[in-house]
């Protein structure tokens, strides 16, 4: 009897710092057995062999920065029948969309000694801008529990068990006190999906919002809670402009106390 061939999984990048690609790598025994479920096929992060699509499940990482990346990702589409984008890059835009709020012109002319040779577009923006994502997996870098856990969802033909709510229930859950009522420490953990384990406020730090804006979250009061532990509108741009600054509701945080 012959034997059902194991699904095609393909892994590609885009504008981005292979940071997640790595966190895959660093799965370890995990990927050994992701390994011996499915036919890697493509992933220049670990190999150089290439096979073309189709492909059961793809990973994108990274962001949609040149005409180039608008056209690949539509390709990209084509070709998987299971579409993934993971981390900051590909789900918001990555840090690359802090130029977002700028004059993309002006930064090429300084940076570069030809930039009539810089083919980039205005925006950094998400993948999900531009083709049907099936799922969304955040985090600079992702979680790789979650990472395996989206594959093992896709091999059980389940739906992946990711959390959506916020890093201050993870602090409650580990016990960690409150670093903006212990310390006054400003923290974007209120705002932020889990994916962590609350790393920063588990030492006494506050959130950067790695995993992005957690399901409804309330930006506006967090904002005015900083205010009161005397953060200065500059202040909450820049922290709301991080590794998330696309992200929809930071971004929309960000632009109201930029006008202030």
């Amino acid at each position: 009897m012959t034997k059902a061939p194991k699904p095609r999984l393909a892994v590609f990048k885009l504008a981005s710092c292979d940071g997640c690609q790595l966190s895959l790598l660093d799965c370890e025994d995990e990927l050994l057995a992701v390994a011996g479920a499915v036919d890697i096929v493509n992933f220049l992060e670990a190999s150089r062999a290439v096979e073309k699509g189709p492909y059961d499940v793809v990973l994108v990482e990274g962001s949609i920065t040149t005409p180039h990346d608008a056209e690949r990702i539509h390709q990209i589409r084509r070709s998987a029948r299971f579409l993934v984008t993971i981390g900051a890059c590909a789900t918001a835009g990555g840090i690359q969309a802090l130029r977002n709020n700028k004059d993309v012109a002006e930064f090429t002319r300084a940076v570069y000694a030809s930039p009539q040779y810089i083919e980039t577009l205005n925006k950094s923006t998400p993948v999900v801008d531009h083709v049907f994502v099936d799922f969304e997996l955040r985090g600079c870098p992702v979680s790789k529990a979650q990472l395996v856990e989206v594959l093992s969802a896709f091999l059980n033909h389940r739906k992946p068990v990711v959390p959506t709510y916020s890093v201050c229930v993870e602090c409650k859950r580990r016990g960690t006190p409150c670093v903006m009522v212990a310390h006054g420490t400003p923290c974007l953990g209120p705002v932020t999906m889990t994916g962590c384990g609350a790393l920063c406020p588990s030492y006494a730090r506050g959130c950067y919002g790695c995993f992005g804006p957690m399901e409804t979250p309330n930006t506006s009061a967090l904002a005015a809670g900083w205010t009161h532990l005397g953060v200065d509108n500059g202040g909450i741009v820049r922290a709301f402009r991080s590794f998330n600054a696309g992200a929809e509701p930071f971004r929309r945080e960000s632009e109201i106390h930029e006008r202030k």
